[in-house]
C-alpha cells in the first residue's frame, strides 16, 4: 500500500476554481478550450494543482455536494466544441431559439447523440462499448433512473409509482424497452464526459499539474444510489429517511446545517466488506490525483437528526466505523491519495482515526485570527501534513472577509502578517505559501484579489449559490509571473 504523498511528496500550491467557474462558456464553464488555458496559466504560474468541487450532475439548485449520483459526471460540463470538432453535433442543427443556457446544452447534447450514432466511427462505436461495460454496475441503474426521473416530471424517486419506486422487475424491464433510445443517450453523454475528462486530466499531467477533486460523505436522498441500494440506507418501506444528516450549531450557522441526507446503514455496509464504497472510491480514482473527503469526521461519528426536525439543533452524535472502512480501501487500493475536511466539531477520536492513515487535514486562515495565539489555524503551529487555505468554497473572499472585521481585529491581522505593505488578501496568500503546510491551496476569487459578492457558496442557504465565474480580463498581464516568483520562494515551484 502507498501512502498518501504523491501529489503530496513535495511542497506544492494551487487553486481551487470549479469547472462551472471557468469563463466565456453557455450558462457555465465546462471540459473545453477554457478548461486546458486554465491548466496553462496553473503552470506558468508555477502551480501544481488544480482543486475542483464535486463532478456530478446536480438538482435544480446547482449544488455539487447533492448529486443525482456518486459516479457520474454532470452533462452541463461537457464542451459543446468537443463534440463538434468530432462532427457528432452540426452547428445549424444545434441552434435553438433563445432558452436557458441549460436547456441549450440538453438539447445540443441530443443532436450530439443522433449524431453519433449515425456517424460514429467503428472505433468510437468500440470505446463506447467497453465503457458501457466497464462502468455497467453504476451507469445501468443510474440511466434508467434518469430516464423514469424525466418521464415522472422530475419528481424524486420516493414519489414515483410504487412499481418503479419500488423497483419491481417488470416495471423495470418494461422501462428499460420503453426508454431504450434516451438510455442509450444518458450513457453517451457519460461516455463523452469520462472521455473528456480523461484528455483534460492527461493534458494537466503533461503540464506537471495534478487533478484534486472533492468527495462528500453523504448521498443525496434522490439519486441513483439511494434508489437502486435502498438497503445501505436509513429509509422506510416508502423511501422516505428515517434520520437524515448535518451538523451542530457552528462557525457556519447557529441553527447548525440540516443536509437532508438519509444515513447510511454501516452494519449492512460492513458485513458485505463495503462494497459499495469500494465501487465509489474507484471512480473517484478515475478521475483525481488526489481526493477531499468532505466531512471527513462523519467516518468517526455522525450527526443523526429526526427527519421531521427542521433544523439541526436536535440531535446526537452516533459512532461510524471509519476505521474498518479505511482499513478495507487501503486493502484494495494500492494508491489512496487522501485529504481530510477536518473542520468544525473535531474531537481527539477524529483526529486519531485520520492520523492512523496519515491523512492531511485542512488548515483555513480566515478561522485563524480569534481564540489567541493557541488558536490551531495560525500557521506557526501547523506539520507538514496538512493543505493549508486562505479560505474554502463555503467562504466568504479573503478580502471582503478582511474588510468586514472589526478594526482591532484586522490590527492583530496585521500584525501576526507582519503589516505587510502588499494589499489584501496578498499577505494571506504569502502566509499560506510560506507555511509548513507541504500543499498551499487559494480559491481563485483571492488570486484576483476579489471582494464582496464573490463568493461561490454561503452554507445554510439554497438560493444564489454556485454560479460565480472569472473572466480573463480580470487576470493581470503580471500575475502569473508574481505567483511564480512566490512559489519559487517559498519552494512551491
Amino acid at each position: 500500500m502507498r501512502s498518501t504523498p504523491g501529489v503530496l511528496d513535495r511542497r506544492r500550491g494551487g487553486i481551487l476554481l470549479h469547472l462551472s467557474s471557468l469563463p466565456t462558456s453557455p450558462g457555465n464553464g465546462d471540459l473545453g478550450h477554457q478548461a486546458y488555458r486554465f491548466v496553462e496559466f496553473l503552470a506558468a504560474s508555477g502551480m501544481s494543482v488544480w482543486q475542483t468541487l464535486p463532478l456530478g450532475p446536480t438538482h435544480d439548485d446547482g449544488s455539487p455536494y447533492q448529486c443525482l449520483s456518486v459516479h457520474a459526471g454532470n452533462p452541463l460540463l461537457i464542451s459543446l466544441d468537443w463534440l463538434r470538432d468530432r462532427g457528432w453535433l452540426d452547428p445549424a442543427s444545434s441552434a435553438l431559439p433563445a432558452t436557458s443556457p441549460e436547456d441549450y446544452r440538453r438539447h445540443c447534447l441530443r443532436v450530439a447523440h443522433q449524431g453519433f450514432s449515425r456517424q460514429g466511427a467503428e472505433l468510437s462505436m468500440q470505446v463506447y462499448d467497453a465503457f458501457s461495460r466497464k462502468h455497467s454496475a453504476w451507469l445501468d441503474d443510474y440511466s434508467l433512473y434518469l430516464v423514469l426521473r424525466a418521464e415522472n416530471a422530475n419528481r424524486a424517486w420516493m414519489d414515483w409509482p410504487v412499481q418503479l419506486r419500488d423497483r419491481e422487475p417488470r416495471a423495470l424491464q418494461a422501462a428499460r424497452r420503453r426508454h431504450a433510445g434516451e438510455i442509450d443517450r444518458v450513457r453517451f453523454e457519460q461516455f463523452v464526459f469520462f472521455e473528456q475528462w480523461g484528455e483534460l486530466r492527461d493534458y494537466a499531467h503533461r503540464y506537471g499539474v495534478r487533478l484534486f477533486g472533492d468527495m462528500p460523505i453523504f448521498v443525496a436522498h434522490d439519486s441513483a444510489e439511494v434508489w437502486a441500494h435502498r438497503e445501505y440506507f436509513a429509509i422506510d418501506e416508502q423511501g422516505r429517511a428515517q434520520t437524515v444528516a448535518g451538523v451542530p450549531p457552528d462557525y457556519f450557522s447557529n441553527t447548525g446545517q440540516r443536509w437532508g441526507n438519509p444515513h447510511y446503514r454501516w452494519d449492512v455496509m460492513q458485513a458485505d466488506g463495503f462494497d459499495w464504497w469500494v465501487r465509489r472510491m474507484a471512480t473517484q480514482l478515475e478521475f483525481f490525483d488526489l481526493i477531499r473527503i468532505d466531512h471527513f469526521r462523519g467516518f468517526q461519528a455522525y450527526w443523526e437528526i429526526q427527519s421531521e426536525a427542521k433544523t439541526a439543533q436536535q440531535g446526537r452524535w452516533v459512532r461510524a466505523p471509519g476505521k474498518a472502512l479505511l482499513k478495507k480501501l487501503h486493502e484494495v487500493f494500492d494508491w489512496l491519495p487522501l485529504v481530510a475536511e477536518d473542520l468544525g466539531t473535531i474531537t481527539p477520536s477524529v483526529d486519531a482515526l485520520r492520523d492512523a492513515f496519515d491523512i492531511p487535514g485542512m488548515k483555513i486562515l480566515q478561522f485563524a485570527f480569534d481564540g489567541g495565539n493557541n488558536n490551531p489555524y495560525l500557521p506557526h503551529g501547523y506539520e507538514k501534513n496538512c493543505v493549508v487555505y486562505t479560505g474554502s468554497h463555503d467562504n466568504d473572499t479573503a478580502l471582503s472577509w478582511y474588510q468586514a472585521l472589526p478594526k482591532h481585529q484586522q490590527h492583530y491581522v496585521n500584525s501576526y502578517l507582519g503589516f505587510s505593505q502588499e494589499a489584501m488578501p496578498w499577505p494571506l496568500i504569502r502566509c499560506a505559501w510560506r507555511s509548513a503546510a507541504q500543499l498551499a491551496i487559494v480559491p481563485m476569487q483571492d488570486i484576483l484579489g476579489l471582494g464582496a459578492g464573490q463568493r461561490m457558496n454561503i452554507p445554510g442557504t439554497t438560493q444564489g449559490n454556485w454560479q460565480w465565474r472569472y473572466r480573463w480580463d480580470q487576470v493581470e498581464g503580471q500575475l502569473a509571473g508574481r505567483l511564480k516568483a512566490l512559489s519559487r520562494l517559498y519552494g512551491r515551484c
